[in-house]
């Protein structure tokens, strides 16, 4: 009798973790397919670059800044009711993104995506927190979670291609909604409802402080390539953000319950570990909404063989945690991440000489060894913030954790982004003009956006052939420039942390053999 109460409670919390997961999996296949049809988008819709980066920069700055306040509300008013709430602003605002008639349109559905995705995945994650309690048993479970998440990242470039040629983009966010219904009705029949009994309260001031610090640097990074880097327009977000954020510290400093324990980075090995959080999301987790730009413009794939070119890429994120997990046994957690830091930084650099290229060899090489490195970081970066803190303080570490690497996807992609723009724009100047041909007003931004049919239909169709390879060539070394700044984060951070954490671990080896 016993064995069958256990049998039926450890199927009970399977089932559990895997409504939990596809929860989860939910926010990493909407970014990831997005990346593979934004070329589309950017010629359906018409859209400049600027466009094109609001997109993804809007879900990913909704989704970054209402993480944390987002478990505070789940714990507080019940998981179970709030992923459900989540669910369903999910479902509402895909559709809204899939009836977008203009670019404005989608990517403010697309911030309204973001929030339901953050009120989606802090429940989410809550939930399978509360259902494995036992040490061996949370193990077991993040690993399968893990394991469900890397395998969404392979399979969501390859989804994309299929939907973008099967279906069409807009179906890339109205299949979101049948998938929800379903998701929706298993949390009915599945989730118990559950809530902390001492839930923290809200710091409503910080978060309108970090959201609003998060939205001037995004808006100062998207506006500089296209009014200059010494405009005013740049300028006045660049100040407003800093004064944001300056004000976010002030508020999380004074505040008697903030959202952000900024005692916390008194430790050089938490702040060592954060760091290498935001460097693995801003120079490699980022490139699974960069590549599919790449792959598409640069090299002239279609979506599908967007998608196929970044299994290399995919792969090594996925296998490459497994890899982590053995050398944890043998290597010290600051040895990992700054191996893997460099790896990335390398892989990026190996990026950046196959983005002048034209050879497929280098290419898969290149992002075999960036996949890989990005695979390493995977599987530590979490494990690393949460060994750097007491037990006590693991909910807000994790909170912070999730916070870092979003935030590193969107300041990466808007920097990364930035500098593609101005390298693209800088090289078809340079092309044009040694060509002898006159420079027609809106052609460097339709090829940084992707829409090489309207850029071609400036000039006379003889110059079809010659401006073809000069924009592919042009976003080729765009790409270059990003790809070395990406290596230069990459590796900057690996020496930081090397240097931030070595001294704690080494003192910790010493205090226990004394």
């Amino acid at each position: 009798m016993s064995v069958n109460l256990a049998s039926q409670r450890t199927h009970s919390r399977t089932t559990v973790l895997l409504v939990g997961a596809l929860g989860c999996a939910m926010t990493v296949l909407d970014t990831n397919v997005v990346g593979i049809v934004l070329p589309t988008i950017a010629r359906d819709l018409n859209a400049s670059f600027a466009d094109i980066e609001w997109v993804i920069s809007t879900y990913v700055l909704c989704f970054s800044a209402l993480l944390l306040p987002a478990g505070s509300i789940a714990d507080r008013y019940g998981r179970k009711r709030v992923f459900l709430c989540g669910i369903a602003s999910f479902a509402l605002a895909s559709f809204a993104c899939g009836m977008a008639p203009t670019a404005a349109a989608l990517y403010l559905a697309r911030g309204a995506q973001g929030v339901g995705a953050a009120f989606l995945l802090a429940p989410a994650l809550a939930i399978i927190g509360h259902a494995f309690h036992e040490e061996s048993a949370r193990a077991r479970a993040w690993a399968v979670w893990g394991a469900i998440m890397g395998l969404t990242m392979v399979l969501a470039p390859l989804i994309g291609g299929a939907i973008n040629v099967l279906l069409g983009w807009r179906w890339a966010f109205h299949i979101n909604v049948p998938i929800c219904a379903a998701l929706a009705l298993a949390v009915v029949g599945v989730i118990d409802e559950s809530r902390d009994p001492t839930p923290r309260p809200l710091d409503f001031a910080g978060i309108v402080l970090f959201a609003g610090g998060m939205f001037a640097f995004t808006w100062a990074l998207i506006v500089g390539p296209v009014h200059g880097w010494g405009s005013a327009d740049f300028l006045l977000r660049l100040v407003a953000g800093l004064a944001l954020f300056l004000g976010f510290g002030q508020v999380e400093r004074r505040g008697r319950h903030p959202m952000l324990d900024l005692s916390l980075f008194a430790s050089p090995a938490f702040v060592g570990a954060v760091i290498a959080m935001l460097a693995y999301a801003a120079s490699a987790q980022v490139m699974a909404s960069l590549l599919p730009l790449f792959l598409q413009n640069a090299r002239g794939k279609t979506a599908m063989g967007a998608g196929l070119g970044m299994l290399p890429f995919a792969v090594a994120m996925l296998v490459l945690p497994q890899v982590g997990r053995r050398l944890s046994t043998r290597f010290k957690s600051y040895q990992i991440l700054a191996a893997g830091l460099a790896m990335a930084g390398l892989g990026n650099l190996a990026m950046m000489a196959a983005a002048r290229q034209h050879s497929p060899f280098m290419l898969m090489l290149a992002m075999a060894v960036l996949g890989s490195g990005g695979g390493l970081l995977n599987g530590e970066t979490q494990k690393a913030i949460m060994g750097t803190v007491p037990r006590h303080r693991a909910g807000m570490a994790s909170g912070i954790s999730t916070t870092a690497r979003f935030s590193g996807i969107l300041l990466g992609f808007a920097s990364l982004g930035a500098v593609l723009a101005g390298g693209v724009q800088r090289a078809i100047q340079a092309g044009l003009q040694g060509a002898g041909v006159a420079t027609a007003p809106g052609f460097a931004d339709a090829v940084a956006a992707g829409d090489l049919s309207r850029a071609l239909d400036m000039y006379p169709s003889a110059l079809g052939g010659v401006l073809t390879a000069l924009a592919r060539d042009s976003y080729g070394a765009g790409f270059s420039n990003a790809f070395l700044m990406a290596a230069v984060i990459s590796l900057l951070a690996s020496a930081a942390v090397y240097l931030l954490m070595r001294g704690e671990a080494e003192g910790k080896a010493t205090r226990r053999v004394a």
